[in-house]
Protein backbone atom coordinates (compact mmCIF):
# COMPACT_ATOMS: atom_id res chain seq x y z
CA UNK A 1 0.00 0.00 0.00
CA UNK A 2 3.03 2.24 -0.36
CA UNK A 3 4.69 3.73 -3.43
CA UNK A 4 7.81 5.69 -2.54
CA UNK A 5 10.38 7.51 -4.66
CA UNK A 6 14.02 7.60 -3.56
CA UNK A 7 16.67 9.82 -5.14
CA UNK A 8 19.90 7.93 -5.87
CA UNK A 9 22.05 10.94 -6.73
CA UNK A 10 23.28 9.02 -9.78
CA UNK A 11 22.81 10.56 -13.22
CA UNK A 12 22.81 8.90 -16.63
CA UNK A 13 22.81 11.22 -19.65
CA UNK A 14 22.02 14.13 -17.30
CA UNK A 15 18.88 12.46 -15.91
CA UNK A 16 18.73 11.23 -12.32
CA UNK A 17 18.09 7.59 -11.61
CA UNK A 18 15.15 7.28 -9.21
CA UNK A 19 14.26 4.19 -7.19
CA UNK A 20 10.59 3.37 -6.65
CA UNK A 21 9.47 1.04 -3.87
CA UNK A 22 6.09 -0.71 -3.97
CA UNK A 23 4.83 -2.49 -0.84
CA UNK A 24 1.51 -4.28 -0.28
CA UNK A 25 -0.25 -4.83 3.06
CA UNK A 26 1.40 -8.25 3.45
CA UNK A 27 4.85 -6.67 3.30
CA UNK A 28 5.68 -8.03 -0.15
CA UNK A 29 8.14 -5.55 -1.59
CA UNK A 30 9.30 -4.58 -5.09
CA UNK A 31 12.05 -2.07 -5.82
CA UNK A 32 12.42 -0.65 -9.31
CA UNK A 33 14.74 1.83 -10.98
CA UNK A 34 13.61 4.22 -13.70
CA UNK A 35 16.87 3.30 -15.46
CA UNK A 36 15.77 0.49 -17.78
CA UNK A 37 12.71 0.02 -15.52
CA UNK A 38 14.91 -2.50 -13.70
CA UNK A 39 13.27 -4.81 -11.17
CA UNK A 40 15.98 -4.58 -8.52
CA UNK A 41 14.24 -6.47 -5.70
CA UNK A 42 11.18 -8.72 -5.43
CA UNK A 43 10.92 -9.73 -1.78
CA UNK A 44 8.30 -12.29 -0.75
CA UNK A 45 7.61 -14.53 2.24
CA UNK A 46 8.51 -18.18 1.72
CA UNK A 47 6.96 -21.31 3.24
CA UNK A 48 9.10 -20.95 6.36
CA UNK A 49 7.84 -17.41 6.93
CA UNK A 50 11.18 -15.89 5.92
CA UNK A 51 11.53 -12.91 3.60
CA UNK A 52 13.32 -13.84 0.40
CA UNK A 53 14.45 -11.83 -2.63
CA UNK A 54 13.74 -13.86 -5.77
CA UNK A 55 15.53 -11.74 -8.41
CA UNK A 56 19.23 -11.40 -9.14
CA UNK A 57 20.86 -8.00 -9.28
CA UNK A 58 22.98 -5.52 -7.32
CA UNK A 59 22.70 -3.74 -3.99
CA UNK A 60 22.62 -0.31 -5.67
CA UNK A 61 22.35 1.35 -9.07
CA UNK A 62 26.12 1.68 -9.48
CA UNK A 63 26.39 -2.07 -9.99
CA UNK A 64 24.22 -1.88 -13.10
CA UNK A 65 26.44 0.87 -14.56
CA UNK A 66 29.88 -0.62 -13.88
CA UNK A 67 32.21 -1.35 -16.78
CA UNK A 68 32.80 -4.89 -15.50
CA UNK A 69 29.07 -5.67 -15.55
CA UNK A 70 28.44 -4.07 -18.94
CA UNK A 71 31.35 -5.98 -20.49
CA UNK A 72 29.43 -9.25 -20.09
CA UNK A 73 25.99 -7.75 -19.94
CA UNK A 74 23.04 -10.05 -19.01
CA UNK A 75 20.27 -7.39 -18.96
CA UNK A 76 19.48 -7.95 -15.26
CA UNK A 77 15.82 -7.20 -14.58
CA UNK A 78 15.40 -4.67 -17.38
CA UNK A 79 12.85 -3.87 -20.05
CA UNK A 80 13.87 -5.06 -23.52
CA UNK A 81 13.13 -3.22 -26.74
CA UNK A 82 12.37 -1.89 -29.17
CA UNK A 83 12.68 -5.52 -30.24
CA UNK A 84 13.19 -8.49 -27.94
CA UNK A 85 15.74 -11.19 -28.71
CA UNK A 86 17.38 -11.50 -32.13
CA UNK A 87 16.70 -10.09 -35.60
CA UNK A 88 18.57 -11.97 -38.32
CA UNK A 89 21.47 -9.90 -39.70
CA UNK A 90 19.95 -6.86 -37.98
CA UNK A 91 17.80 -6.31 -41.08
CA UNK A 92 14.11 -5.93 -41.80
CA UNK A 93 11.79 -4.31 -44.32
CA UNK A 94 8.63 -2.31 -43.60
CA UNK A 95 6.46 -0.86 -46.38
CA UNK A 96 9.16 -1.62 -48.94
CA UNK A 97 11.89 0.23 -47.05
CA UNK A 98 14.84 -1.74 -45.71
CA UNK A 99 16.42 -0.92 -42.36
CA UNK A 100 19.78 -1.90 -40.92
CA UNK A 101 20.20 -2.19 -37.15
CA UNK A 102 23.29 -2.68 -35.01
CA UNK A 103 24.80 -6.17 -35.25
CA UNK A 104 25.59 -6.56 -31.56
CA UNK A 105 25.32 -10.38 -31.36
CA UNK A 106 27.59 -11.70 -34.07
CA UNK A 107 25.93 -10.68 -37.33
CA UNK A 108 22.51 -10.28 -35.67
CA UNK A 109 20.74 -7.59 -33.65
CA UNK A 110 20.02 -8.51 -30.02
CA UNK A 111 17.47 -6.89 -27.67
CA UNK A 112 17.04 -3.65 -29.58
CA UNK A 113 20.64 -2.84 -30.40
CA UNK A 114 23.66 -1.28 -28.75
CA UNK A 115 21.71 1.01 -26.46
CA UNK A 116 18.15 -0.24 -26.19
CA UNK A 117 15.36 0.69 -23.79
CA UNK A 118 17.26 -1.12 -21.04
CA UNK A 119 19.87 1.65 -20.93
CA UNK A 120 17.48 4.61 -20.93
CA UNK A 121 16.31 6.69 -17.97
CA UNK A 122 12.53 6.66 -18.13
CA UNK A 123 10.23 9.38 -16.81
CA UNK A 124 8.00 8.61 -13.84
CA UNK A 125 4.59 9.95 -14.84
CA UNK A 126 2.32 8.48 -12.16
CA UNK A 127 2.54 6.97 -8.68
CA UNK A 128 -0.46 5.33 -7.04
CA UNK A 129 -0.52 4.86 -3.27
CA UNK A 130 -2.90 2.70 -1.26
CA UNK A 131 -4.22 -0.74 -2.17
CA UNK A 132 -2.42 -2.18 -5.22
CA UNK A 133 0.34 0.47 -5.40
CA UNK A 134 1.74 1.20 -8.84
CA UNK A 135 4.17 3.28 -10.84
CA UNK A 136 3.99 4.21 -14.52
CA UNK A 137 7.19 4.88 -16.48
CA UNK A 138 7.33 6.56 -19.89
CA UNK A 139 9.97 6.83 -22.59
CA UNK A 140 9.94 8.50 -26.01
CA UNK A 141 12.10 6.66 -28.53
CA UNK A 142 12.79 9.03 -31.39
CA UNK A 143 12.73 8.22 -35.09
CA UNK A 144 16.02 6.57 -36.05
CA UNK A 145 17.01 5.52 -32.53
CA UNK A 146 19.04 2.32 -32.91
CA UNK A 147 17.97 2.34 -36.57
CA UNK A 148 14.23 1.90 -36.02
CA UNK A 149 11.75 4.08 -37.92
CA UNK A 150 9.16 6.33 -36.29
CA UNK A 151 8.74 8.14 -33.00
CA UNK A 152 7.58 5.57 -30.45
CA UNK A 153 5.93 6.61 -27.17
CA UNK A 154 6.06 3.80 -24.60
CA UNK A 155 4.47 3.45 -21.18
CA UNK A 156 5.10 0.62 -18.74
CA UNK A 157 3.01 0.36 -15.57
CA UNK A 158 4.01 -1.87 -12.64
CA UNK A 159 1.29 -2.78 -10.11
CA UNK A 160 1.83 -4.82 -6.95
CA UNK A 161 -1.43 -6.45 -5.86
CA UNK A 162 -2.61 -7.84 -2.55
CA UNK A 163 -2.34 -11.31 -4.13
CA UNK A 164 1.44 -10.91 -4.57
CA UNK A 165 1.12 -10.31 -8.29
CA UNK A 166 3.48 -7.94 -10.05
CA UNK A 167 1.56 -6.80 -13.14
CA UNK A 168 3.46 -5.32 -16.07
CA UNK A 169 1.14 -3.44 -18.44
CA UNK A 170 2.77 -2.10 -21.61
CA UNK A 171 1.40 0.26 -24.21
CA UNK A 172 2.96 2.13 -27.11
CA UNK A 173 1.98 4.20 -30.12
CA UNK A 174 3.89 5.44 -33.14
CA UNK A 175 3.68 8.03 -35.91
CA UNK A 176 5.17 5.66 -38.49
CA UNK A 177 4.94 1.93 -39.12
CA UNK A 178 7.60 0.27 -37.00
CA UNK A 179 8.33 -3.14 -35.46
CA UNK A 180 7.70 -3.40 -31.72
CA UNK A 181 8.33 -6.44 -29.54
CA UNK A 182 8.81 -5.67 -25.84
CA UNK A 183 9.59 -7.92 -22.89
CA UNK A 184 11.21 -7.90 -19.46
CA UNK A 185 14.37 -9.76 -18.50
CA UNK A 186 14.30 -10.61 -14.80
CA UNK A 187 16.52 -13.43 -13.58
CA UNK A 188 14.67 -15.50 -10.97
CA UNK A 189 15.94 -17.93 -8.36
CA UNK A 190 13.38 -19.35 -5.92
CA UNK A 191 15.79 -21.35 -3.77
CA UNK A 192 16.25 -20.20 -0.15
CA UNK A 193 20.04 -20.27 -0.43
CA UNK A 194 20.34 -19.07 -4.02
CA UNK A 195 21.60 -22.44 -5.21
CA UNK A 196 21.48 -23.31 -8.91
CA UNK A 197 18.07 -23.74 -10.53
CA UNK A 198 18.68 -27.28 -11.81
CA UNK A 199 16.31 -28.76 -9.21
CA UNK A 200 13.57 -26.16 -9.74
CA UNK A 201 10.39 -27.79 -11.06
CA UNK A 202 9.20 -26.09 -14.25
CA UNK A 203 5.99 -26.41 -16.24
CA UNK A 204 5.35 -24.62 -19.54
CA UNK A 205 2.06 -24.64 -21.42
CA UNK A 206 3.58 -25.12 -24.86
CA UNK A 207 3.22 -27.95 -27.36
CA UNK A 208 5.68 -26.46 -29.85
CA UNK A 209 9.03 -24.73 -29.72
CA UNK A 210 10.71 -22.52 -32.29
CA UNK A 211 13.71 -23.85 -34.19
CA UNK A 212 16.85 -21.68 -34.10
CA UNK A 213 20.02 -21.39 -36.17
CA UNK A 214 23.51 -21.65 -34.69
CA UNK A 215 23.30 -18.08 -33.35
CA UNK A 216 19.96 -18.64 -31.58
CA UNK A 217 17.94 -16.85 -34.29
CA UNK A 218 14.42 -18.18 -34.82
CA UNK A 219 14.07 -19.63 -38.33
CA UNK A 220 10.28 -19.93 -38.64
CA UNK A 221 10.12 -23.71 -38.22
CA UNK A 222 7.85 -24.99 -35.45
CA UNK A 223 8.86 -28.22 -33.73
CA UNK A 224 6.76 -30.44 -31.43
CA UNK A 225 7.95 -30.69 -27.84
CA UNK A 226 6.54 -34.23 -27.56
CA UNK A 227 9.31 -36.77 -27.16
CA UNK A 228 11.99 -34.11 -26.70
CA UNK A 229 13.81 -32.51 -23.77
CA UNK A 230 11.67 -29.40 -24.46
CA UNK A 231 8.48 -31.01 -23.19
CA UNK A 232 7.51 -29.16 -20.00
CA UNK A 233 3.75 -29.56 -20.47
CA UNK A 234 3.25 -31.72 -17.38
CA UNK A 235 6.25 -30.29 -15.53
CA UNK A 236 9.70 -31.66 -14.62
CA UNK A 237 12.92 -30.70 -12.91
CA UNK A 238 14.80 -28.23 -15.10
CA UNK A 239 17.88 -30.48 -15.23
CA UNK A 240 15.93 -33.66 -15.97
CA UNK A 241 17.29 -35.02 -19.23
CA UNK A 242 18.70 -31.64 -20.26
CA UNK A 243 21.84 -30.72 -22.16
CA UNK A 244 23.97 -29.99 -19.08
CA UNK A 245 26.43 -27.86 -21.05
CA UNK A 246 23.92 -25.50 -22.63
CA UNK A 247 20.74 -25.71 -20.58
CA UNK A 248 17.78 -23.94 -22.19
CA UNK A 249 17.75 -20.84 -24.40
CA UNK A 250 14.68 -21.42 -26.57
CA UNK A 251 11.36 -19.83 -27.44
CA UNK A 252 8.11 -21.74 -26.92
CA UNK A 253 4.80 -21.17 -28.69
CA UNK A 254 2.22 -21.09 -25.91
CA UNK A 255 -0.97 -23.14 -26.13
CA UNK A 256 -3.51 -20.31 -26.07
CA UNK A 257 -5.78 -18.05 -28.05
CA UNK A 258 -4.02 -15.02 -29.43
CA UNK A 259 -4.07 -12.03 -27.02
CA UNK A 260 -5.82 -13.91 -24.19
CA UNK A 261 -4.27 -13.47 -20.74
CA UNK A 262 -3.38 -17.04 -19.76
CA UNK A 263 -0.86 -19.03 -17.74
CA UNK A 264 2.45 -19.45 -19.54
CA UNK A 265 4.55 -21.22 -16.91
CA UNK A 266 4.83 -22.27 -13.28
CA UNK A 267 8.15 -22.83 -11.52
CA UNK A 268 8.77 -23.83 -7.91
CA UNK A 269 11.61 -24.66 -5.53
CA UNK A 270 11.18 -27.34 -2.89
CA UNK A 271 13.31 -25.77 -0.16
CA UNK A 272 11.48 -22.42 -0.12
CA UNK A 273 8.06 -23.66 -1.20
CA UNK A 274 7.86 -20.65 -3.51
CA UNK A 275 6.02 -20.83 -6.83
CA UNK A 276 6.37 -18.29 -9.63
CA UNK A 277 3.46 -18.34 -12.08
CA UNK A 278 3.80 -16.25 -15.24
CA UNK A 279 0.68 -15.09 -17.07
CA UNK A 280 0.78 -13.22 -20.35
CA UNK A 281 -1.19 -11.95 -23.33
CA UNK A 282 1.84 -12.68 -25.54
CA UNK A 283 2.02 -15.75 -27.81
CA UNK A 284 5.59 -16.80 -26.97
CA UNK A 285 7.71 -17.35 -23.85
CA UNK A 286 11.48 -17.56 -24.12
CA UNK A 287 12.95 -19.84 -21.46
CA UNK A 288 16.58 -19.12 -20.57
CA UNK A 289 18.58 -20.87 -17.84
CA UNK A 290 21.43 -18.37 -17.83
CA UNK A 291 24.26 -20.39 -19.39
CA UNK A 292 26.21 -17.22 -20.14
CA UNK A 293 25.73 -15.57 -16.76
CA UNK A 294 29.03 -14.39 -15.25
CA UNK A 295 28.59 -11.53 -12.80
CA UNK A 296 30.82 -10.59 -9.87
CA UNK A 297 29.82 -8.62 -6.79
CA UNK A 298 26.07 -9.01 -7.02
CA UNK A 299 23.77 -8.61 -4.03
CA UNK A 300 25.69 -9.01 -0.79
CA UNK A 301 28.89 -9.54 -2.78
CA UNK A 302 27.58 -12.78 -4.31
CA UNK A 303 28.83 -13.88 -7.69
CA UNK A 304 26.39 -15.33 -10.22
CA UNK A 305 27.30 -18.00 -12.76
CA UNK A 306 25.77 -20.41 -15.26
CA UNK A 307 22.39 -21.85 -14.24
CA UNK A 308 22.06 -19.66 -11.14
CA UNK A 309 18.75 -18.28 -12.46
CA UNK A 310 16.01 -18.71 -15.01
CA UNK A 311 14.17 -16.21 -17.20
CA UNK A 312 10.70 -16.43 -18.72
CA UNK A 313 10.61 -13.68 -21.34
CA UNK A 314 7.09 -13.17 -22.72
CA UNK A 315 6.99 -11.69 -26.21
CA UNK A 316 6.18 -12.27 -29.85
CA UNK A 317 8.49 -14.66 -31.65
CA UNK A 318 12.07 -13.45 -32.08
CA UNK A 319 12.89 -12.47 -35.67
CA UNK A 320 9.18 -12.60 -36.53
CA UNK A 321 9.59 -9.29 -38.38
CA UNK A 322 11.32 -11.45 -41.03
CA UNK A 323 8.90 -14.41 -40.91
CA UNK A 324 5.63 -13.56 -42.73
CA UNK A 325 3.83 -16.65 -41.44
CA UNK A 326 4.17 -15.44 -37.84
CA UNK A 327 1.86 -12.82 -36.28
CA UNK A 328 2.97 -9.34 -37.26
CA UNK A 329 5.06 -7.20 -34.95
CA UNK A 330 4.62 -4.07 -37.07
CA UNK A 331 2.77 -1.33 -35.20
CA UNK A 332 0.83 1.08 -37.40
CA UNK A 333 0.21 4.77 -36.56
CA UNK A 334 -3.51 4.21 -35.98
CA UNK A 335 -2.89 1.27 -33.61
CA UNK A 336 -2.08 0.96 -29.89
CA UNK A 337 0.43 -1.66 -28.83
CA UNK A 338 -0.71 -3.35 -25.63
CA UNK A 339 0.46 -6.37 -23.68
CA UNK A 340 0.25 -7.59 -20.10
CA UNK A 341 2.51 -9.95 -18.20
CA UNK A 342 1.98 -11.00 -14.58
CA UNK A 343 4.51 -12.50 -12.17
CA UNK A 344 2.43 -14.13 -9.43
CA UNK A 345 4.16 -15.54 -6.36
CA UNK A 346 2.51 -18.29 -4.31
CA UNK A 347 3.56 -20.71 -1.60
CA UNK A 348 3.16 -24.38 -2.50
CA UNK A 349 0.82 -26.09 -0.06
Amino acid sequence: MKANQIHTGTFVNQKEVIAVELTNTKGTFVKLFNYGTIINQFVVKNAQGEWQDIVLGFDDIEGYLSEEYLANYPYFGSVIGRYANRIKNGEFTVDGISYQLAQNAGSDCLHGGTEGLDKKVWDIIELHHGINPSVTFQYFSLDGEEGFPGDLAIQLKFTLTENDELILAYQADTDEATPVNLTHHSYFNLSKNGEGIQSHYHQMNASQWLAQDDNYVVTGELLPVAGSLHDFRTGKRIAEGWDSENGYDQSYLLDKNYNDLTLASRTHADDSGLVLAVYTTEPVAHFYTAKYLDVKNGKGGKSYGSFDAFCVETQHAPNSINIPSFPTTVLQPEELYQQTTIYKVEVKK
